[in-house]
């Protein structure tokens, strides 16, 4: 069954202009360490992080809260599957919620998926509750 579902469409420029602007004020109030070891080795370093803000706008619109209720941007990390798959890793106020929107007796899956065509940049996130084994 399906949770939540949320979307966002980010400007790169906005977010390139702001990674000129705050720098490390900006990327370390809104990134986890390991989203930011990733954009930074990006040659297109502000299309990398305006994807992942756009993951994280998503998320937070699935998770029926926005950026309020105790889910900060930090709770939310866009980490890869295995096979390379983005979904979200989830922290803080942000797995709180999603353990008291999953059901009894099901699991929550995040399926993200990011994409960009400049100047912009977008994310879909659908959070999927499946049910455990009898």
């Amino acid at each position: 069954m399906i949770l939540g579902i949320g979307s966002d469409l980010c400007d790169i420029d906005r977010i390139a202009n702001s990674l000129e602007r705050f720098g490390e004020r900006f990327t370390h109030r809104v990134f986890t360490a390991g989203e930011r070891a990733k954009s930074d080795r990006r040659s297109t370093r502000a299309a990398s992080y305006a994807r992942r803000f756009a993951a994280k706008e998503a998320c937070s619109k699935a998770l029926g809260t926005g950026l309020r209720a105790g889910v900060f941007w930090r709770d939310m990390e866009v980490v890869n599957l295995p096979g390379g798959a983005p979904t979200m890793k989830l922290t803080g106020g942000a797995a709180e919620r999603l353990k008291a929107m999953t059901p009894a007796g099901h699991e929550a899956f995040v399926h993200v998926s990011m994409t960009d065509d400049p100047p912009m940049a977008q994310a879909f996130v659908v959070i999927e509750a499946r049910a455990l084994p009898a």
